[in-house]
């Protein structure tokens, strides 16, 4: 298969990251080269014909690297397929429930629209609490978000495999 996926990510402690990696290897099982890179290490989106985009939230948007890159690429990421995720809220349940029906940054969606993404998903996250500096260890307290590891393996994978599905009918 000749077809070159990017997946991007913006992450702060790594749980995005991995998740982000998770994705690439499902796609690279199914036979697509991928390259797994930060938002911000994205030389060039025209290398790639597809593109699944990343970020970790925080108060309800995303890191800077991410919101920058699809600001930066918005022609590019509107001529190639383009799924976007989200990686933050902790806890067990439904990830739309646990954020009261957010799906994506309020900020960044009249780009959204625009780049008409394939789809936009959410994933639960995870908080490690020795990993955060003292001010993240209060926002945390205050808020009682749960902490610990709450991602969905599974969900990321049956999504990352139906992104390969789609691609191989595209290609």
């Amino acid at each position: 298969m000749n077809a070159k996926i990017l997946v991007a990510y913006a992450s702060k402690y790594g749980a995005t990251e991995e998740i982000a990696q998770k994705i690439g290897q499902v796609l690279t099982d199914a036979g697509f080269a991928v390259d797994v890179l930060p938002a911000d290490r994205v030389a060039d989106v025209g290398l790639y014909q597809a593109v699944v985009l990343g970020s970790a939230v925080y108060i309800g948007g995303w890191r800077k690297a991410a919101a920058r890159f699809l600001r930066t690429n918005e022609k590019a990421l509107a001529e190639r397929p383009l799924w976007l995720f989200s990686s933050g809220p902790t806890g067990r349940g439904d990830p739309i429930e646990l954020v009261k029906g957010w799906r994506f940054p309020k900020a960044l969606q009249h780009i959204a629209d625009r780049v008409k993404p394939v789809e936009i998903v959410i994933f639960r996250g995870a908080v490690f609490a020795e990993k955060l500096s003292a001010v993240g260890r209060w926002m945390i307290k205050n808020v009682k978000a749960p902490v610990g590891d709450f991602r969905d393996w599974n969900a990321i994978t049956v999504w990352a495999g139906a992104i390969a599905a789609k691609l191989k009918d595209q290609v």
